[in-house]
């Protein structure tokens, strides 16, 4: 299962709360990946003073608490798919939807425009297993 930037900033902040329980127990059940741009995202919002620490810190340390893995998928598959991803002027949003595309897997999002057009993307009250990834139980 992938995650979009924001999930990826409240697991690293601690900021359990902000995730609904249903949510979370998806998070407990699925392997958790992300898409490489996701760390540019990241260090975008560091270098732009929204966040305190360096996309590698974030990296780092949720690999290692919650085994958060970043997902290599051939470069222009995912440009290839981005570029049906019309709906968004987003560059970032573009690219990790059409990550989780690529592969047909789920993208975890409060994001209501992906949730809106990604027909895999999920939040409270549509839990979906991962396919490909083993329970996480």
């Amino acid at each position: 299962m992938y995650l979009d930037t924001h999930v990826v900033v409240w697991l690293y902040a601690g900021a359990i709360d902000l995730i609904p329980a249903d949510v979370r127990a998806t998070l407990e059940e699925n392997d958790l990946f992300i898409s490489p741009i996701v760390l540019i995202e990241l260090q975008y919002l560091k270098e732009t003073d929204r966040l305190t620490d360096e996309a590698h810190v974030i990296r780092e340390r949720l690999v290692r608490e919650i085994g958060l893995v970043v997902r290599e998928v051939a470069f222009t598959d995912v440009v290839q798919e981005a570029l049906l991803q019309k709906w968004t002027r987003d560059p970032f949003d573009r690219i990790i939807v059409a990550q989780a595309a690529v592969e047909d897997l789920p993208l975890l999002t409060k994001d209501r425009s992906i949730l809106t057009h990604y027909a895999e993307a999920l939040w409270t009250g549509n839990r979906k297993r991962s396919r490909g990834g083993k329970s996480r139980a």
